[in-house]
């Protein structure tokens, strides 16, 4: 099959052709086309282009250090809620204590005791063993001041329940009972 050209009408040719009404536009450089401006919009784009790049790299980095720590606390909820149930099981230890220490019910809550800690040990938790430290408003909850002649001003007398952290974090503070200093 033999194509033809198709040509255009003198009319279609009149109107793309300039006429002394429609000026053509000119092939020099126009404002936008100046050297210096260009230069401008180069250096313009490559800095955004660097920042962009540079606050990707940021996210990345943020976002893995968001990761490692979600990983590394995942657990915390969980020690979280068995905290209490520690607390109770070393009531009721603290009772079958007042059995003896050698009945078979203190001998048996004792090893659970020890493998409930050792487990939460693993995991992280660590216990904030209070009494004779000086008190850490970081670490401690002052529930009452009383006067001593043993520990000096400042001083933790006793606990009155634990506190933990896991790892770097206090997941509950210690209720502790701070000296007043000698009573006067």
């Amino acid at each position: 099959m033999r194509r033809i050209p198709v040509t255009e009408s003198p009319a279609e040719e009149d109107k793309r052709s300039p006429t002394p009404e429609t000026p053509a536009v000119k092939a020099d450089a126009t404002e936008e086309d100046n050297p210096g401006d260009l230069q401008a919009d180069l250096d313009r784009f490559r800095d955004l282009a660097l920042r962009s790049q540079a606050d990707f790299e940021n996210y990345k980095k943020r976002s893995a250090r968001e990761k490692e720590e979600a990983i590394k606390y995942a657990n915390s909820t969980l020690l979280e809620r068995l905290i209490p149930i520690v607390d109770n099981f070393d009531l009721g230890l603290e009772a079958a204590r007042s059995e003896g220490e050698q009945s078979p019910v203190f001998s048996g809550m004792s090893m659970v005791l020890k493998q409930l800690m050792d487990f939460l040990t693993d995991q992280g938790l660590q216990p904030i063993d209070a009494t004779g430290q000086k008190f850490d408003p970081n670490l401690h909850e002052a529930i009452a001041h009383e006067p001593s002649e043993e520990f000096p001003e400042g001083v933790v007398i006793r606990q009155t329940r634990r506190g933990y952290r896991m790892k770097d974090r206090l997941l509950r503070p210690s209720s502790v009972v701070v000296s007043s200093g000698p009573a006067k």
